[in-house]
């Protein structure tokens, strides 16, 4: 990879759609960084004193100053380094653009709250169910979203990946593997075939198939996460 060099770090762990997100924006621009692998059990000084609002990974670094929160270190990363890589991941149209950070937004509010809650393993079965129509309703949408963006093409940008793709893309692997988890076909073919047909190509990237986790990895890793908190919240006996 080319650019950046030893001036970019990045702290996150391998199993972070967050920071698979900005691993695809750097794959994608061809930038070199160091990878840091954080222990969210045993948090490093390092993520403490980068990202002491949240003390949540991912934290870029460039030239020593820290940014935190997947989405606006892709900002960053697409203006910093602009006339790096492919085709830029934010249109040149303002209002285009504008329309593609609404769409980042609503999968932000719709997709990623409701998805986490179900998967932190406290909730009730009506919890459960609520949350899974939250998902598939947001899902519907961005069928709709995606026809609107792509223009007939094969990604949200287009001809090429964009920052909508970027952000359901780090996400991809995990949806994946809620369908196993919770039972639930959210990327189907019959009912959202552009997202389904979406998925498969954007998983055939190169991009994707260097930033993204492992599917059987993520689902032992879910798993096993589901497992301690139902655990913590069972009765003494």
């Amino acid at each position: 990879m080319a650019g950046g060099g030893d001036e970019m770090k990045l702290l996150s762990t391998w199993f972070s759609p967050f920071g698979s997100r900005v691993k695809l924006a750097l794959h994608l621009k061809g930038l070199s960084y160091e990878y840091v692998e954080e222990d969210l059990t045993n948090k490093s000084q390092l993520l403490l004193e980068s990202n002491p609002v949240h003390k949540k990974v991912p934290v870029l670094f460039h030239r020593g100053k820290a940014l935190c929160e997947s989405m606006v270190i892709v900002d960053y990363i697409e203006e910093a380094f602009a006339d790096a890589g492919r085709p830029p991941l934010l249109p040149s149209d303002l209002y285009e653009r504008a329309i593609a950070r609404f769409w980042v937004a609503f999968i932000e509010t719709k997709l990623v709250e409701p998805w986490f809650k179900m998967l932190d393993g406290t909730r009730t079965r009506a919890e459960m169910g609520e949350g899974v129509k939250q998902m598939l309703a947001a899902v519907a949408t961005l069928e709709g979203a995606l026809a609107q963006c792509s223009k007939g093409k094969p990604f949200f940008g287009g001809d090429s990946v964009g920052y909508v793709d970027v952000a359901l893309g780090g996400l991809l692997v995990w949806v994946r593997a809620s369908e196993v988890l919770l039972g639930v076909k959210f990327l189907d073919a019959a009912r959202t075939p552009l997202l389904a047909a979406w998925a498969e190509r954007f998983a055939s990237l190169d991009a994707a198939k260097t930033a993204l986790p492992d599917f059987g990895r993520v689902i032992k890793h879910a798993m096993m996460r589901r497992g301690a908190a139902a655990a913590a919240l069972a009765p003494n006996n």
